[in-house]
Protein backbone atom coordinates (compact mmCIF):
# COMPACT_ATOMS: atom_id res chain seq x y z
CA UNK A 1 0.00 0.00 0.00
CA UNK A 2 1.11 3.35 -0.92
CA UNK A 3 0.66 6.42 1.37
CA UNK A 4 0.84 10.17 0.45
CA UNK A 5 0.02 13.49 1.15
CA UNK A 6 0.06 14.81 -1.83
CA UNK A 7 -3.19 16.87 -3.58
CA UNK A 8 -1.38 15.80 -7.25
CA UNK A 9 -2.33 12.78 -8.90
CA UNK A 10 0.41 10.11 -8.54
CA UNK A 11 1.64 7.81 -11.38
CA UNK A 12 -1.28 4.72 -11.58
CA UNK A 13 -2.11 1.83 -13.02
CA UNK A 14 -4.52 1.92 -15.85
CA UNK A 15 -7.93 -0.09 -15.70
CA UNK A 16 -10.55 -0.41 -17.77
CA UNK A 17 -13.28 0.79 -15.01
CA UNK A 18 -13.00 3.40 -11.80
CA UNK A 19 -15.84 3.82 -9.37
CA UNK A 20 -16.02 7.03 -7.73
CA UNK A 21 -17.71 6.85 -4.65
CA UNK A 22 -18.33 10.33 -2.50
CA UNK A 23 -19.66 9.82 0.84
CA UNK A 24 -20.16 12.01 3.72
CA UNK A 25 -21.06 10.59 7.36
CA UNK A 26 -21.41 7.22 5.51
CA UNK A 27 -19.77 4.56 8.06
CA UNK A 28 -22.55 2.23 8.11
CA UNK A 29 -22.23 1.59 4.63
CA UNK A 30 -18.81 1.61 3.08
CA UNK A 31 -18.33 -1.95 4.10
CA UNK A 32 -21.11 -2.93 2.40
CA UNK A 33 -20.73 -1.10 -0.50
CA UNK A 34 -17.44 -2.52 -0.52
CA UNK A 35 -18.69 -5.63 -0.25
CA UNK A 36 -21.91 -5.67 -2.74
CA UNK A 37 -19.24 -3.88 -5.46
CA UNK A 38 -16.93 -6.85 -4.89
CA UNK A 39 -19.55 -9.94 -5.36
CA UNK A 40 -21.21 -7.77 -8.40
CA UNK A 41 -18.03 -7.83 -10.11
CA UNK A 42 -16.46 -10.84 -9.47
CA UNK A 43 -16.68 -12.34 -13.04
CA UNK A 44 -15.95 -8.90 -14.34
CA UNK A 45 -12.64 -9.93 -16.61
CA UNK A 46 -10.92 -6.70 -16.76
CA UNK A 47 -8.69 -4.44 -13.81
CA UNK A 48 -10.78 -1.46 -11.86
CA UNK A 49 -10.69 0.47 -9.27
CA UNK A 50 -12.78 2.16 -6.58
CA UNK A 51 -11.71 5.41 -5.61
CA UNK A 52 -13.45 6.66 -2.22
CA UNK A 53 -13.61 10.05 -1.38
CA UNK A 54 -14.30 11.37 2.59
CA UNK A 55 -15.72 14.71 2.27
CA UNK A 56 -14.88 15.93 5.53
CA UNK A 57 -17.09 13.37 7.53
CA UNK A 58 -17.53 13.69 11.16
CA UNK A 59 -18.48 10.17 11.65
CA UNK A 60 -15.95 6.64 11.15
CA UNK A 61 -16.67 6.78 7.40
CA UNK A 62 -12.97 7.77 6.66
CA UNK A 63 -11.26 4.74 8.51
CA UNK A 64 -14.13 2.72 7.04
CA UNK A 65 -12.42 3.50 3.61
CA UNK A 66 -8.87 3.50 5.32
CA UNK A 67 -9.45 -0.17 6.49
CA UNK A 68 -10.37 -1.02 3.30
CA UNK A 69 -7.12 0.17 1.48
CA UNK A 70 -4.97 -1.62 4.17
CA UNK A 71 -6.59 -4.99 3.10
CA UNK A 72 -4.57 -7.61 1.83
CA UNK A 73 -4.90 -9.59 -1.73
CA UNK A 74 -7.24 -6.83 -3.03
CA UNK A 75 -9.53 -7.83 -6.15
CA UNK A 76 -8.97 -4.29 -7.24
CA UNK A 77 -7.27 -1.24 -6.79
CA UNK A 78 -8.61 0.96 -4.41
CA UNK A 79 -7.54 4.92 -3.55
CA UNK A 80 -9.49 6.77 -0.45
CA UNK A 81 -9.45 10.70 -0.83
CA UNK A 82 -10.14 12.64 2.92
CA UNK A 83 -11.08 16.02 2.52
CA UNK A 84 -9.93 18.59 5.54
CA UNK A 85 -13.99 19.68 5.53
CA UNK A 86 -17.24 19.21 3.72
CA UNK A 87 -16.43 20.98 0.50
CA UNK A 88 -19.54 19.29 -0.89
CA UNK A 89 -20.80 16.32 -3.13
CA UNK A 90 -19.52 18.35 -6.54
CA UNK A 91 -16.35 18.94 -5.47
CA UNK A 92 -15.89 14.91 -4.30
CA UNK A 93 -16.91 14.00 -7.74
CA UNK A 94 -14.20 16.31 -9.06
CA UNK A 95 -11.80 14.95 -6.79
CA UNK A 96 -12.61 11.81 -7.68
CA UNK A 97 -11.81 12.32 -11.27
CA UNK A 98 -8.56 13.48 -10.74
CA UNK A 99 -7.63 10.07 -9.59
CA UNK A 100 -9.35 7.88 -11.58
CA UNK A 101 -7.43 5.45 -14.00
CA UNK A 102 -10.13 3.95 -15.42
CA UNK A 103 -10.46 4.41 -19.63
CA UNK A 104 -14.82 4.30 -18.25
CA UNK A 105 -15.30 6.39 -14.95
CA UNK A 106 -18.43 5.92 -13.07
CA UNK A 107 -20.30 8.23 -10.43
CA UNK A 108 -22.32 6.14 -7.94
CA UNK A 109 -23.23 6.42 -4.00
CA UNK A 110 -22.11 4.78 -1.14
CA UNK A 111 -25.65 4.20 0.44
CA UNK A 112 -26.08 1.28 -2.67
CA UNK A 113 -29.58 2.87 -3.02
CA UNK A 114 -27.84 3.10 -6.69
CA UNK A 115 -26.41 -0.53 -6.70
CA UNK A 116 -23.45 -1.60 -8.38
CA UNK A 117 -24.61 -4.47 -10.35
CA UNK A 118 -26.49 -1.84 -12.40
CA UNK A 119 -23.33 0.57 -13.09
CA UNK A 120 -21.99 -2.70 -13.97
CA UNK A 121 -25.18 -2.89 -16.35
CA UNK A 122 -24.91 0.47 -18.10
CA UNK A 123 -20.77 -0.16 -18.74
CA UNK A 124 -21.78 -3.21 -20.69
CA UNK A 125 -24.25 -0.84 -22.77
CA UNK A 126 -21.40 1.75 -23.00
CA UNK A 127 -18.78 -1.29 -24.49
CA UNK A 128 -21.63 -2.47 -26.91
CA UNK A 129 -22.25 0.96 -28.61
CA UNK A 130 -19.10 2.76 -29.96
CA UNK A 131 -20.64 5.60 -30.72
CA UNK A 132 -21.83 6.21 -27.12
CA UNK A 133 -19.95 8.49 -24.78
CA UNK A 134 -22.33 8.54 -21.66
CA UNK A 135 -24.85 6.34 -20.14
CA UNK A 136 -26.80 7.97 -17.77
CA UNK A 137 -29.05 6.61 -15.14
CA UNK A 138 -32.86 8.50 -14.66
CA UNK A 139 -35.81 7.20 -12.20
CA UNK A 140 -37.80 5.65 -14.40
CA UNK A 141 -40.09 5.38 -10.77
CA UNK A 142 -40.18 7.84 -8.26
CA UNK A 143 -40.79 7.47 -4.74
CA UNK A 144 -40.34 10.87 -3.41
CA UNK A 145 -44.36 12.91 -2.92
CA UNK A 146 -45.71 14.48 -5.76
CA UNK A 147 -44.26 18.16 -4.79
CA UNK A 148 -41.36 17.17 -5.01
CA UNK A 149 -41.79 15.13 -8.31
CA UNK A 150 -43.60 18.09 -9.95
CA UNK A 151 -40.75 21.10 -8.41
CA UNK A 152 -38.05 18.60 -9.94
CA UNK A 153 -40.09 18.40 -13.22
CA UNK A 154 -40.43 22.27 -13.42
CA UNK A 155 -36.90 22.76 -12.78
CA UNK A 156 -35.38 20.33 -15.27
CA UNK A 157 -38.02 22.24 -17.75
CA UNK A 158 -36.83 25.61 -16.36
CA UNK A 159 -33.22 24.79 -16.56
CA UNK A 160 -33.19 23.01 -20.69
CA UNK A 161 -35.59 26.67 -21.67
CA UNK A 162 -33.29 28.88 -19.98
CA UNK A 163 -29.89 27.31 -20.69
CA UNK A 164 -30.40 25.70 -24.56
CA UNK A 165 -29.00 22.69 -23.17
CA UNK A 166 -30.58 18.88 -23.73
CA UNK A 167 -31.02 18.25 -20.35
CA UNK A 168 -31.90 14.58 -19.26
CA UNK A 169 -34.87 14.82 -17.22
CA UNK A 170 -34.50 13.33 -13.74
CA UNK A 171 -30.99 12.28 -14.31
CA UNK A 172 -28.84 11.90 -11.83
CA UNK A 173 -25.14 11.86 -10.99
CA UNK A 174 -25.18 8.38 -11.38
CA UNK A 175 -23.43 7.73 -15.01
CA UNK A 176 -20.68 6.11 -16.42
CA UNK A 177 -18.66 7.51 -19.65
CA UNK A 178 -15.46 7.66 -21.40
CA UNK A 179 -12.31 9.08 -20.56
CA UNK A 180 -12.44 12.05 -22.47
CA UNK A 181 -15.56 12.68 -21.21
CA UNK A 182 -13.89 13.21 -17.52
CA UNK A 183 -11.17 14.89 -19.70
CA UNK A 184 -13.22 17.75 -20.49
CA UNK A 185 -15.20 18.02 -16.97
CA UNK A 186 -12.08 18.34 -15.82
CA UNK A 187 -11.00 21.39 -18.26
CA UNK A 188 -13.58 23.22 -16.07
CA UNK A 189 -12.18 23.88 -13.10
CA UNK A 190 -15.37 26.17 -11.59
CA UNK A 191 -15.96 26.82 -7.88
CA UNK A 192 -19.56 26.67 -8.32
CA UNK A 193 -20.05 23.20 -9.82
CA UNK A 194 -23.27 21.81 -11.30
CA UNK A 195 -22.69 18.12 -12.43
CA UNK A 196 -26.26 17.58 -14.52
CA UNK A 197 -25.44 20.70 -16.13
CA UNK A 198 -21.64 20.00 -16.92
CA UNK A 199 -22.74 16.40 -18.19
CA UNK A 200 -25.20 18.60 -20.66
CA UNK A 201 -23.01 21.68 -21.65
CA UNK A 202 -20.12 19.38 -22.77
CA UNK A 203 -22.73 17.50 -24.85
CA UNK A 204 -21.49 13.96 -26.26
CA UNK A 205 -23.91 11.23 -27.38
CA UNK A 206 -25.74 10.16 -23.63
CA UNK A 207 -27.64 7.09 -23.88
CA UNK A 208 -30.76 7.25 -20.94
CA UNK A 209 -30.76 4.51 -18.68
CA UNK A 210 -34.11 3.62 -16.45
CA UNK A 211 -33.53 2.30 -13.37
CA UNK A 212 -35.35 2.43 -9.75
CA UNK A 213 -33.25 3.35 -6.66
CA UNK A 214 -33.31 1.15 -3.75
CA UNK A 215 -34.00 1.50 -0.30
CA UNK A 216 -30.80 3.13 1.83
CA UNK A 217 -28.66 0.67 3.21
CA UNK A 218 -28.11 2.29 6.64
CA UNK A 219 -28.52 5.94 7.96
CA UNK A 220 -30.63 8.93 6.84
CA UNK A 221 -29.97 11.09 3.92
CA UNK A 222 -28.55 14.69 4.43
CA UNK A 223 -30.69 16.00 1.05
CA UNK A 224 -32.72 18.22 2.70
CA UNK A 225 -35.47 20.81 1.19
CA UNK A 226 -33.30 23.55 1.73
CA UNK A 227 -30.32 22.03 0.55
CA UNK A 228 -32.26 20.87 -2.78
CA UNK A 229 -33.01 24.69 -2.76
CA UNK A 230 -30.29 25.61 -2.73
CA UNK A 231 -28.68 23.42 -5.21
CA UNK A 232 -31.36 23.91 -7.59
CA UNK A 233 -30.67 27.55 -7.42
CA UNK A 234 -27.15 27.10 -7.73
CA UNK A 235 -27.96 25.05 -11.05
CA UNK A 236 -29.95 27.55 -12.36
CA UNK A 237 -27.47 30.23 -11.97
CA UNK A 238 -24.59 28.33 -12.58
CA UNK A 239 -25.48 27.89 -16.00
CA UNK A 240 -28.14 30.48 -17.02
CA UNK A 241 -28.95 34.59 -16.52
CA UNK A 242 -32.88 33.89 -16.29
CA UNK A 243 -32.38 35.16 -12.97
CA UNK A 244 -31.28 38.17 -14.36
CA UNK A 245 -33.58 38.32 -16.74
CA UNK A 246 -36.57 38.02 -14.82
CA UNK A 247 -35.13 40.61 -12.67
CA UNK A 248 -35.03 43.14 -15.17
CA UNK A 249 -38.67 41.88 -16.42
CA UNK A 250 -39.64 42.22 -13.10
CA UNK A 251 -38.05 46.09 -13.25
CA UNK A 252 -39.93 47.22 -16.29
CA UNK A 253 -43.37 46.22 -14.91
CA UNK A 254 -43.02 48.26 -11.85
CA UNK A 255 -42.08 50.79 -13.75
CA UNK A 256 -44.94 50.60 -15.58
CA UNK A 257 -46.96 50.20 -12.83
CA UNK A 258 -45.97 53.35 -11.22
CA UNK A 259 -46.44 55.57 -14.51
CA UNK A 260 -50.08 54.22 -14.84
CA UNK A 261 -50.26 55.30 -10.94
CA UNK A 262 -48.46 58.36 -11.59
CA UNK A 263 -51.28 59.17 -14.47
CA UNK A 264 -54.33 57.77 -12.43
CA UNK A 265 -52.99 60.43 -9.35
CA UNK A 266 -52.95 63.22 -12.16
CA UNK A 267 -56.17 62.44 -14.01
CA UNK A 268 -57.76 62.16 -10.16
CA UNK A 269 -56.36 65.04 -8.98
CA UNK A 270 -57.61 67.25 -12.02
CA UNK A 271 -61.23 66.02 -12.23
CA UNK A 272 -62.08 65.35 -8.74
CA UNK A 273 -60.47 67.94 -6.96
CA UNK A 274 -57.85 67.54 -4.51
CA UNK A 275 -57.88 65.08 -2.07
CA UNK A 276 -55.57 63.79 0.99
CA UNK A 277 -53.06 61.19 0.60
CA UNK A 278 -53.93 57.95 2.19
CA UNK A 279 -51.32 56.72 4.79
CA UNK A 280 -51.73 53.04 3.56
CA UNK A 281 -50.87 53.70 0.04
CA UNK A 282 -47.76 55.59 0.12
CA UNK A 283 -46.22 52.71 2.74
CA UNK A 284 -47.95 49.78 0.52
CA UNK A 285 -46.21 51.41 -2.51
CA UNK A 286 -42.78 52.23 -0.86
CA UNK A 287 -42.53 48.15 0.61
CA UNK A 288 -43.68 47.32 -3.33
CA UNK A 289 -40.80 49.12 -5.30
CA UNK A 290 -38.03 48.57 -2.37
CA UNK A 291 -39.20 45.23 -2.36
CA UNK A 292 -38.42 45.24 -6.04
CA UNK A 293 -34.89 46.79 -5.94
CA UNK A 294 -34.17 44.22 -3.59
CA UNK A 295 -34.86 41.82 -5.47
CA UNK A 296 -33.19 43.30 -8.30
CA UNK A 297 -29.89 43.80 -6.51
CA UNK A 298 -30.09 40.07 -4.73
CA UNK A 299 -29.99 38.33 -7.95
CA UNK A 300 -27.26 40.97 -9.69
CA UNK A 301 -25.14 40.53 -6.00
CA UNK A 302 -25.39 36.43 -6.21
CA UNK A 303 -23.93 36.36 -9.71
CA UNK A 304 -21.19 39.06 -8.51
CA UNK A 305 -20.28 36.63 -5.72
CA UNK A 306 -20.15 33.56 -7.87
CA UNK A 307 -17.38 36.09 -10.03
CA UNK A 308 -15.67 37.27 -6.66
CA UNK A 309 -14.87 33.72 -5.02
CA UNK A 310 -13.93 32.57 -8.78
CA UNK A 311 -11.47 35.27 -9.19
CA UNK A 312 -10.00 34.26 -5.59
CA UNK A 313 -9.02 31.44 -7.59
CA UNK A 314 -8.86 29.30 -4.34
CA UNK A 315 -8.69 25.18 -4.86
CA UNK A 316 -12.11 23.22 -5.54
CA UNK A 317 -10.51 21.31 -1.91
CA UNK A 318 -7.95 20.38 -0.25
CA UNK A 319 -6.58 16.94 0.81
CA UNK A 320 -6.07 15.98 3.66
CA UNK A 321 -4.72 12.87 3.62
CA UNK A 322 -4.13 10.29 0.23
CA UNK A 323 -4.15 6.73 0.31
CA UNK A 324 -3.65 4.29 -2.51
CA UNK A 325 -3.52 0.97 -2.44
CA UNK A 326 -2.96 -1.93 -5.40
CA UNK A 327 -4.54 -4.72 -6.38
CA UNK A 328 -3.27 -8.16 -6.32
CA UNK A 329 -3.24 -8.61 -9.52
CA UNK A 330 -1.25 -5.27 -10.22
CA UNK A 331 1.14 -6.28 -7.99
CA UNK A 332 1.93 -10.00 -9.31
CA UNK A 333 2.76 -7.76 -12.76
Amino acid sequence: MVQTDSAAPAKQNRCALTLVVPGFNEEENIDAFYEATVAAFESFEESYQIVFVDDGSRDATFEKMQNIAGRDNLPCEVTVISFSRNFGKEAALYAGLEYAFGDVIGFIDADLQQHPETLLEMYRILMANDDCDVVAAYQSQRTEGGIKNWLSEKFYGVLAASSHMDVLADASDFRVFRRYVAQALLSMPENDRFSKGLFSWIGFKTIPFPYVPNERNAGHTTWSYPKLLRYAIDGLMSFSTFPLKVATYIGWFSAICAILYLIFVIVKRFVLGADVPGYATIVVLVLFFGSIQLLVLGSVGSYLGRDYIQGKGRPIYIARRIIMSTSQEAKQQ
